[in-house]
């Protein structure tokens, strides 16, 4: 009777793990949802011919430290999925390398150049990592930055107002500098 009890829980179990990988979007990355972005005003961003080489992200920024209270400067790879895998996404599974924390941001025109543009988008940070990593991050863990302006109305995580996932080296306004992100896996989990 133990055994009968014991194939049946390991039966449930394999259904239950195809049903989650089930739920899960593989992402490919397809150089069309790609790109980086960089401030006009000095920092920079080196590629490898194309930002996407063997199928993996790969970008060496230089940021520079804010100019002003007007000209501050920022670096960031872009990712741009499409729209209804947004919609019903609960988390984030990310694969990847990067010299210093790594900042992810939900870009949610209610805070972006179409809102109230403080920039300040949903955010998490993960650890450095110099080795592959794999990190499932939820979103009911992205929080607004310590600096958002106390003007900004709050008004959640609205996926259908998601128009990106921003991968940010954690590099400061005030200090700036260098660092190494790469990319080799997303995936959008329901």
């Amino acid at each position: 009777m133990k055994n009968i009890i014991k194939l049946a829980l390991v039966g449930f179990l394999l259904f239950k793990s195809d049903l989650a990988y089930s739920s899960i979007q593989q992402t490919v990355l397809d150089e069309n949802q790609w790109h980086y972005a960089i401030d006009p005003y000095g920092s920079t961003a080196s590629v490898n011919e194309n930002l996407i080489n063997e199928g993996q992200v790969w970008v060496k920024f230089n940021r520079i430290p804010r100019l002003d209270k007007q000209k501050n400067s920022w670096i960031e790879v872009i990712y741009t999925p499409d729209k209804p895998s947004l919609n019903a996404m609960k988390k984030i599974n990310l694969t990847y390398k990067c010299d210093i924390p790594l900042i992810i941001k939900l870009s949610q025109k209610h805070y972006g150049k179409h809102g109230d543009k403080s920039y300040a988008h949903y955010q998490i940070k993960l650890p450095a990592s110099k080795d592959w990593s794999t990190q499932e991050v939820a979103l009911q863990n992205f929080s607004r930055p310590d600096w958002t302006p106390k003007d900004s109305k709050d008004y959640g995580i609205v996926l259908e107002e998601v128009n990106a996932i921003y991968f940010t080296p954690s590099l400061t306004d005030e200090k700036g500098g260098e660092a190494t992100l790469q990319v080799s896996n997303v995936n959008l989990i329901q």
